[in-house]
């Protein structure tokens, strides 16, 4: 359980980390750069990320799955709440991905400087829109994964306290 928990949060941190990155170094600004600033920094970073994403994504999600079964299995049902939840969301930041991100970055891709579509501007600023709320809902998806791991630890505590205390020989309301 320990393991899958782990590789969960770090597959969901990883992508997370993508998308804060990206809003948070680039597309709060990108209203103020150049066409051709836009073009070559847009290519370059579809082709860095576009096929690690499409990997890192669907391991996501199919960790976060098996997070899922195995806490439903553990009857932890806190724990598997929220992580639900942030497969719920993480799905969500692939739809948004897969449905605006996506077809626009193909649209970029055939653009040229000298012959920018006439509506770049509102197409750019809808990717952005998009990629705000994919970085979002990525976020909200983290924060439920770290809510789930705390609430499965936190259920496990008092058990590994009550064993400790059976190893010493002490009941729990004789130790305090």
């Amino acid at each position: 359980m320990k393991t899958v928990q782990f590789v969960t949060l770090l597959l969901f941190s990883l992508v997370a980390g993508v998308f804060w990155g990206t809003w948070f170094s680039l597309s709060r600004s990108m209203a103020a750069i150049t066409p051709g600033t836009f073009l070559e920094v847009g290519r370059l970073m579809i082709g860095n990320l576009g096929g690690p994403m499409s990997v890192l994504m669907p391991l996501t999600l199919l960790s976060a799955v098996v997070l899922c079964v195995l806490l439903f299995r553990g009857r932890q049902t806190r724990a598997n709440l929220f992580a639900t939840a942030a497969l719920v969301l993480m799905a969500v930041a692939l739809v948004i991905t897969l449905v605006v991100n996506v077809p626009i970055d193909r649209q970029i891709q055939s653009w040229t400087t000298a012959a920018l579509p006439a509506d770049w501007r509102a197409i750019r600023d809808r990717w952005e829109f998009y990629h705000g709320l994919r970085t979002l809902v990525s976020l909200a998806a983290l924060t439920c994964l770290f809510a789930s791991t705390l609430s499965a630890a936190w259920r496990a505590a008092p058990d590994r306290e009550a064993h400790r205390d059976e190893r010493r020989g002490t009941s729990r309301s004789t130790a305090a």
